[in-house]
């Protein structure tokens, strides 16, 4: 089932994800759900909260779809590693055609649990660490756009707001 991607201003966009504590069939599900909601999107990430759901589940695949065994599921994931930065442009299936330059780690070491409950780590570098942290941003309630300076980020939710208010967002 393809879910319709939350745009901003969505509350359950800017609030902390519930732990998944139930590791069920419901649960793959959703994850699957997850992974065609974001190939119909056009996307490399998506956090559960994007699609209104708030648990803290992401899935993430760089490959879009070329290889199979880089699906990436993380679920109550945590960054427990950091080292780096990293200046690159990031963009957000909730905040369409909004791209901006963000800093983030170059490599994080991320520990989260998969489908069936069992823990595992990961670590990514370089496009895989920014992901990893943007979705897992998306998780704790953080949109990309709060990374940003404060006159960027002003500039920006100054033109979602026309965009609103145009009838177009």
């Amino acid at each position: 089932m393809v879910y319709e991607i939350v745009k901003y201003p969505e509350r359950v966009l800017e609030t902390k994800a519930e732990p998944v504590t139930a590791f069920d069939e419901r649960l793959a599900r959703l994850v699957e759900d997850m992974f065609e909601s974001m190939y119909a999107a056009k996307g490399i990430g998506l956090a559960a909260p994007q699609i209104g759901i708030s648990l803290r589940i992401t899935v993430i695949d760089l490959s879009f779809q070329e290889k199979p065994e880089d699906k990436i599921v993380l679920i109550n994931p945590e960054i427990f590693e950091r080292e780096g930065r990293q200046y690159e442009e990031e963009g957000c299936l909730s905040l369409p055609d909004i791209r901006e330059k963000v800093n983030r780690d170059a490599r994080v070491k991320v520990r989260a649990q998969n489908v069936k409950g069992e823990w595992f780590e990961i670590e990514g570098r370089e496009l895989l660490s920014r992901a990893m942290q943007h979705e897992i941003d998306h998780l704790d309630g953080v949109l990309f756009i709060t990374r940003l300076s404060r006159l960027k980020r002003d500039l920006t939710l100054r033109k979602i707001r026309r965009l609103i208010k145009k009838g177009e967002w």
